[in-house]
């Protein structure tokens, strides 16, 4: 089933607010997914910066004299901000994919959550209010972000088998439905060199933007794409650096509500997840038209 959320903010003064929306939003669609949660916000952009969000089991462990390592293998100095299982590695911009191979190397057990200039991916099984509190996401600013409850039905339960799923640089997204074609997909995309960690069918719808936005596309045009290549029942909600886009498949029949005002964009599964955004009763709310691209940009 799955709950999905997300929201777009126009009104800068609402920025500091970002991480305490998404998590009441989040929270409210609880029962339509209650085994684990995720949280993609993009904050500021730092100049010259990039950051890897990375997860373990072990977190004490693996993050302990973490950035030492990182510095003895690759001359690169690299902070650290540790966030319950998760961490972010700071570092200097260019640096993603070096870093992302040393830590294959010297910290296996480490998983890659998200990497780009502004994105922070935080996944982990459990309810969407235990996940928020690990995490301390009311806390945190940023211009938008989307979130997800899951209720596994074609994968098992786990951190990586949460959503959001991040295949590209600042690039997310959060789906409720099933593929059918996931499977041919999967191996296509993995010839085509990129890179697909689960065995979840929307890391590859993830993928498959990832792929379209590599050779040229939009997102708008990469999801409006999506129409003709992927078969199933999807709603999708995506995020890019700057961005925030949604998409049904033609026959729509997974629940979804959107809300405009001159401050934000919200999208819910269910208007319950809304009511309580300001302004709320005075925004455009409108169902979202099967086989429609809507998008936003900064």
């Amino acid at each position: 089933m799955c709950g999905i959320v997300g929201l777009f903010l126009k009104d800068k003064k609402l920025e500091p607010e970002l991480g305490h929306m998404l998590t009441d939003m989040l929270v409210t669609m609880t029962d339509r997914g209650p085994d684990s949660a995720g949280i993609a916000i993009y904050g500021a952009d730092t100049d010259n910066i990039d950051k890897l969000t990375v997860q373990s089991d072990t977190p004490n462990t693996d993050f302990d004299r973490l950035t030492d390592a990182i510095k003895e293998a690759t001359g690169i100095s690299v902070s650290i901000r540790v966030k319950d299982t998760h961490a972010i590695l700071e570092m200097p911009e260019n640096h993603i994919a070096n870093i992302r191979t040393v830590l294959s190397d010297i910290r296996p057990s480490i998983r890659i959550m998200s990497a780009g200039e502004t994105i922070e991916i935080y996944k982990e099984v459990g309810l969407p209010k235990d996940v928020a509190a690990r995490f301390e996401i009311s806390k945190m600013s940023g211009t938008h972000g989307i979130g997800h409850t899951r209720m596994a039905t074609e994968s098992e339960v786990t951190t990586m088998g949460a959503h959001p799923f991040s295949t590209g640089l600042d690039q997310c997204l959060v789906h409720n439905g099933s593929l059918s074609n996931h499977n041919s997909l999967r191996r296509k995309l993995r010839r085509e060199g990129i890179h697909i960690e689960t065995e979840n069918d929307t890391e590859v719808g993830a993928a498959y933007l990832t792929w379209k936005m590599q050779q040229g596309s939009s997102l708008g045009e990469a999801l409006e794409s999506s129409l003709d290549d992927l078969d199933g029942f999807f709603t999708f909600v995506v995020g890019t650096k700057d961005g925030f886009g949604v998409v049904r498949d033609p026959i729509a029949c997974k629940p979804a509500v959107m809300a405009e005002t001159d401050q934000y964009v919200a999208f819910g599964s269910e208007y319950r997840a809304l009511v309580n955004l300001p302004g709320i009763e005075d925004a455009r709310i409108w169902e979202p038209e099967p086989a429609t691209v809507y998008f936003w940009k900064h």
